[in-house]
C-alpha cells in the first residue's frame, strides 16, 4: 500500500507541476486544469526520452525532479487563483482516490489489477522488468510504446517502488489526473456540481471498467484525448487564451503524450477532432450562425467568428495559423525521436482483423455503453448476464442516449464546436474499428470516446434535476465495475516466464502457496506466465509426495517447495522459483493445454 500511494504522490505532484509550468510559459498566469492531462504527457516523454540512459530510471528521476521544483519555483508568485483551484481539485481528487482504491478493499489486498479480466498485465510487467534492468524486450522491437512503463521503471529504480505497485499508483494516478482535468469543463458552473460532474467525466463507466481491468494505456489515452478537446475549447471560450501565441502548444503537447503512450493510433482521435473543429468554426465563420439559448450559461463567443477578442477574421486568422505552426513544430520536434519505432509499432500483431482481435472479450461491445450507464460490474457481458434484467440495460441506454442527443443539439446551439467535433471523431473512430478493425480494438474506441460523451450530456444539462438523475445512475454503474474489479498478485517475478524455454510444452506441475490461489488471482495468472504447454497448478500445502502421472516438471517456489518428491534433478534456480525435472515420467499427464488462445485471446495494446 505504501509503494502504491506513493506512486500516486509522485506521480500526481510531478504531473501537476510541469503541466501547469508548461501552460504558463504560453503566456497563462491563472491555474488551468488542463495542467494534470499535459504534465502527466511531458512525464511520459522526459521519461522515455532517458530511461535507457546509464541508471536504466534513476537520470529520468532526477531529471524530473529538478523539472518539477524548477516549475514550482517559476509558478511562485506568477500563478492566480491557486487558492480557488485547490477549494475545488482537493476534494475532487480525494473523491477520486477513494473510488480507486474500492478494488483493493473489496479483495483485502493490493496487487496487480485484473488479473482474471485480462493477464496483459503481465506483458506490461516484464517489459518494464527487462528496462529496469538495461535489456530488451519484445515489446521494445516491436516498437510498442513504452512511456507509461519507463515512468514505472523510474519509480522503481530511483525510489524502491516495485512495478506492481508503480503500475497501480499509475492507474491510480490517471484516474485522478482524469478528473481534475474534467473540471476544465465546469469552470462557470456552481462549486457543489463541478466535483460530481468531473467525477462521473473522469471516472465514466467504460473508463471504470478498463481501470477494473488493468488496462492503464486505455485509460491515458481517453484521458488525453479528453484533455486534447477541452484545450481547442479553451482557445475559444477562454478570453485569456484567445490572443496567446501559443495558445494551440497545450494541445500539441498532449499529442505528445499520446504518441508515447498509444503510439500513431492515439493521433487517430486528436487529428479528427482537431481537423472536425477547424470544418466547425470556419462554417461558423462563413455562416455567421447566430448563437441559440444556452442552457446552464451564456452562448460562448467564437473567437474566428468575432475575431477573438473584437478583430476582424481577416486580422485574427493570420494569428491563428500562426499559432497552429508554433504547435505543430513543437510537436514533431518532440516526436522525431520515435518516429522509427511508430513505423515498427504498424505491423503490431493486434492491427490485423484476421489475427487474435477477440482480446479478452466474449463478444462485440454495445457503443451504448460508452453513454455511462451500464448496470455490469463486468462490461464484457451482455443484457441480461448479470444480476440486472436486461430491460434495466435497454432502460439505462435508452435514458442515456435521449440525454445524448438533447446534449448535442445544446452544444450546437451555443456553438460548443470543441464538443461537438471531439464526440464526432470519437464516433468516426469507433465505426472505423468496428467495420474495418477488429472486436477488441472497437471496445477500446468506445472507452477512448466515452469521457467525451458523458461530458457532451452533463455539460448542459448541469443545473436541471434531469442531470443528477443522471450522474447517480452513471455514478453507480462506475461504481459497480470497480467493485468487482479483480486484485492479482502483490509481486512480480519473470522467472516463470523463464521457464518457458525449459519446460516447453511439458507437462508442468506449478506449486505455490495456497493464499496466492485462494486470495490473489493466481491461477490465471500462472496460465498466462505459462502459456504454450501443460499445466497444473496447486497449492503446495495440499500437494502430497506422488506429482500426477506423466508430470515431467514441477516449479516450486524456493521458500515453499511441498513436500519431499524422489528422484529430481534440479534444473536450475530462477528466484522466487526452482524448477525440478522427472527424469523418466511415464504416462498421460491430466495436466491441460494452456493455449496461447485460451490464457489471453489477443495481445497486449
Amino acid at each position: 500500500m505504501v509503494g502504491t500511494y506513493a506512486a500516486v504522490l509522485v506521480i500526481c505532484g510531478a504531473s501537476l507541476a510541469l503541466g501547469q509550468a508548461a501552460i504558463a510559459l504560453c503566456g497563462v498566469r491563472h491555474w488551468s486544469w488542463l495542467a494534470p492531462a499535459v504534465g502527466l504527457a511531458l512525464l511520459c516523454a522526459v521519461c522515455w526520452g532517458t530511461v535507457r540512459l546509464p541508471g536504466h530510471g534513476v537520470v529520468s528521476a532526477i531529471l524530473v525532479l529538478v523539472l518539477a521544483v524548477g516549475s514550482i519555483a517559476y509558478l511562485w508568485n506568477r500563478l492566480e487563483e491557486g487558492g480557488g483551484a485547490l477549494r475545488t481539485g482537493a476534494p475532487a481528487a480525494l473523491l477520486a482516490l477513494i473510488a480507486t482504491a474500492i478494488p483493493f478493499i473489496a479483495e483485502g489486498h493490493f496487487g496487480i489489477l485484473g488479473t482474471s479480466f485480462n493477464p496483459d498485465m503481465s506483458q506490461h510487467l516484464l517489459a518494464a522488468a527487462r528496462l529496469a534492468e538495461g535489456q530488451s524486450s519484445q515489446l521494445l522491437h516491436q516498437g510498442y510504446p513504452l512511456g507509461p512503463h519507463s515512468i514505472v521503471v523510474a519509480l522503481n529504480n530511483s525510489f524502491g517502488i516495485g512495478l506492481v505497485q508503480g503500475f497501480s499508483g499509475l492507474m491510480i494516478a490517471v484516474a485522478i489526473l482524469a478528473s481534475l482535468t474534467a473540471l476544465t469543463a465546469f469552470r462557470d458552473q456552481p462549486w457543489p456540481l463541478r466535483i460530481p460532474a468531473a467525477l462521473v467525466v473522469g471516472l465514466t463507466y467504460m473508463v471504470a471498467s478498463y481501470y477494473a481491468q488493468g488496462s492503464f494505456k486505455e485509460t491515458m489515452q481517453a484521458l488525453f484525448f479528453l484533455a486534447f478537446v477541452l484545450a481547442l475549447r479553451e482557445t475559444t471560450v477562454n478570453p485569456v487564451w484567445r490572443e496567446l501565441p501559443l495558445r494551440f502548444v497545450p494541445a500539441a503537447l498532449l499529442a505528445v503524450g499520446c504518441v508515447y503512450t498509444y503510439s500513431f493510433p492515439g493521433l487517430i482521435w486528436l487529428i479528427g477532432a482537431a481537423a472536425i473543429w477547424t470544418l466547425l468554426k470556419f462554417g461558423i465563420s462563413r455562416l455567421r450562425l447566430p448563437a441559440g439559448g444556452a442552457v446552464g450559461g451564456p452562448a460562448p463567443e467564437d473567437a474566428l467568428a468575432t475575431g477573438g477578442g473584437g478583430g476582424s477574421p481577416a486580422a485574427t486568422g493570420p494569428v491563428a495559423w500562426r499559432s497552429v505552426l508554433y504547435a505543430v513544430l513543437l510537436f514533431l520536434v518532440l516526436v522525431a525521436p520515435e518516429i522509427g519505432r511508430m513505423i515498427d509499432f504498424h505491423s503490431f500483431e493486434t492491427f490485423d482483423p484476421n489475427g487474435p482481435g477477440l482480446g479478452n472479450l466474449f463478444g462485440q461491445i454495445s457503443p451504448f455503453e460508452g453513454f455511462g450507464i451500464w448496470p455490469s460490474g463486468d462490461f464484457r457481458l451482455t443484457p441480461g448476464a448479470g444480476a440486472v434484467p436486461a430491460l434495466g440495460y435497454y432502460a439505462g441506454a435508452a435514458f442515456a442516449t435521449i440525454l445524448l442527443l438533447y446534449g448535442l443539439v445544446v452544444c450546437w446551439r451555443r456553438r460548443e464546436s470543441a464538443l461537438i467535433a471531439g464526440f464526432a471523431a470519437a464516433a468516426l473512430a469507433y465505426a472505423a474499428a468496428r467495420l474495418g478493425g477488429t472486436l477488441y480494438t472497437a471496445a477500446k474506441a468506445i472507452e477512448v470516446g466515452a469521457p467525451l460523451a458523458a461530458l457532451v450530456i452533463v455539460l448542459p444539462l448541469l443545473r436541471r434535476p434531469v442531470a443528477w438523475l443522471y450522474l447517480l445512475a452513471a455514478a453507480g454503474c462506475s461504481l459497480l465495475a470497480l467493485a468487482n474489479a479483480p486484485v492479482g498478485p502483490s509481486s512480480y517475478s519473470s522467472a516463470l516466464t523463464s521457464f518457458r524455454g525449459d519446460v516447453g510444452e511439458g507437462p508442468t506441475l506449478v506449486l505455490v502457496p495456497k493464499q496466492l490461489l485462494d486470495d490473489e488471482q493466481g491461477t490465471p495468472y500462472i496460465a498466462w506466465e505459462l502459456r504454450g504447454g501443460r499445466v497444473c497448478i496447486a497449492a503446495s500445502e495440499d500437494a502430497d509426495d506422488h506429482p500426477p502421472s506423466g508430470v515431467r516438471f514441477i516449479v516450486a517456489e524456493s521458500d515453499h517447495v511441498g513436500p519431499p518428491f524422489v528422484g529430481l534433478r534440479r534444473v536450475r534456480v530462477a528466484q522466487p522459483y526452482i524448477l525440478w525435472e522427472r527424469p523418466g515420467a511415464q504416462g498421460k499427464s491430466p495436466c491441460p493445454l494452456i493455449a496461447v488462445r485460451q490464457a489471453r485471446q489477443g495481445a497486449p495494446r
